[in-house]
């Protein structure tokens, strides 16, 4: 099952220019999902980092990995509503720096939950080459319980 932008965006809190997943290509609710990023040269982000050679800064490269993992994780319709909150990160690989023009492309593993808590494993992929992975710790959490 596929979702487009406005479907994203009904199940998580983010908004531009915080919003990084384009669109899910597959969904397997609280188990998986793949999402798709289009890095595109008009994000704020490259005004900055770098002026004359800009690279997708990796902070966000992992933000827009965990974002496929959080679709995935708040699908569900008991936890739409929610926050999922980053608890750490470990294992964290960059193998290929990402820029305007690229595709990324994430798959993203609920690899194991207890109650609220949660650690997600994420990969992103360029052209089929991997240029990140990530272990995530994550909580769910609703408004009034931050």
């Amino acid at each position: 099952m596929e979702l487009d932008i406005i479907e994203i965006m009904k199940i998580l809190p983010h908004r531009p220019p915080m919003l990084l997943v384009d669109k899910i290509l597959e969904i397997d609710p609280f188990k998986s999902a793949t999402g798709l990023k289009n890095i595109t040269m008009n994000e704020p982000q490259f005004l900055g980092h770098f002026p004359n050679n800009p690279i997708m800064p990796g902070v966000l490269l992992l933000e827009a990995m965990a974002q496929v993992g959080g679709v995935a994780m708040l699908y569900p319709e008991e936890h739409r509503g929610k926050i999922a909150l980053f608890g750490g990160m470990d294992n964290i690989k960059f193998k290929k720096i990402v820029v305007p023009g690229d595709q990324l492309i994430t798959k993203a593993e609920i690899v194991k939950v207890r109650g609220d808590f949660g650690v997600l494993h994420s990969d992103g992929y360029v052209d089929d080459k991997l240029v990140a992975a990530a272990d995530f710790k994550f909580a769910l959490k609703r408004q009034e319980e931050l």
